[in-house]
């Protein structure tokens, strides 16, 4: 099953993006290829660039204190796990309590490392990052795999507060979606959406075998799945098939 997920709004496409460089960045870090931390730097960069969103900070300690809220109003409900509400109360509390405790933007501290912004801006220069134009660059990656590792993760610590809250927003945000099985006809689905519900996220589950690709949009009174499938030139052309699939609808 390949998993395809499409975000309502800004602020969600905004946490998904970052997660998805945070993602990216743990994966580069732990390996030993100069190339591969490279990479990870690029992606370091990456996240800089959209942690430097002015409102994020504050979207994002806005969004833990909510869920605080609503979350605390569980408390004696028979029908949820003592101890497993405590538990999420605690990580988003500490979430809050470390990212509020930054000063300024996430990852500001990098942006007075000289030699990392002498790479920042040469990388977005076509082949910018050559041995001839960074030669400080060109050593620090023959060097030895466990001390770029080690500056790897001492640079990506910085973002570690902002990376956390993300994950737990997002983990709370999908488990309120409940996957239900619907049926596309003739390659097309749409749904409408019950009033005065704003949903955030949509997720959509569907079988790698049948090679179909979702092209999805939505609004806050309906969501729309086209199934497309690519054909010799790569191009995507409506499958005019029935197809299952499953939808979840994260509040």
């Amino acid at each position: 099953m390949i998993l395809y997920e499409y975000p309502f709004n800004e602020r969600i496409r905004t946490y998904l993006r970052l997660e998805h460089l945070f993602g990216r960045l743990a994966q580069l870090m732990p390996r030993d290829a100069p190339l591969d931390h490279h990479f990870a730097l690029i992606t370091l960069f990456e996240a800089l660039d959209v942690c430097a969103r002015s409102d994020l900070k504050s979207d994002v300690l806005k969004d833990l204190d909510k869920q605080k809220t609503h979350l605390a109003s569980f408390r004696g409900n028979p029908a949820v796990s003592e101890a497993s509400l405590e538990t999420m109360l605690a990580s988003l509390e500490e979430a809050f309590e470390q990212l509020n405790q930054q000063h300024g933007k996430p990852g500001h501290e990098l942006t007075d490392n000289e030699w990392l912004m002498a790479i920042r801006s040469r990388a977005v220069i076509p082949g910018g990052t050559c041995g001839f134009d960074l030669p400080a660059y060109h050593a620090w990656q023959h060097g030895q795999a466990a001390a770029r590792r080690t500056e790897l993760h001492r640079w990506a610590a910085t973002l570690a507060p902002m990376a956390r809250a993300i994950a737990l927003l997002l983990q709370i945000l999908r488990d309120s979606g409940a996957p239900q099985k619907v049926m596309a006809s003739a390659g097309q689905f749409q749904q409408t959406l019950p009033q005065g519900r704003s949903f955030q996220l949509l997720r959509l589950r569907i079988d790698a075998s049948t090679q179909l690709i979702p092209e999805i949009s939505g609004n806050r009174l309906m969501v729309s799945v086209r199934l497309m499938r690519q054909d010799a030139d790569g191009k995507l052309q409506l499958a005019r098939e029935d197809a299952a699939f499953e939808l979840a609808l994260c509040l």
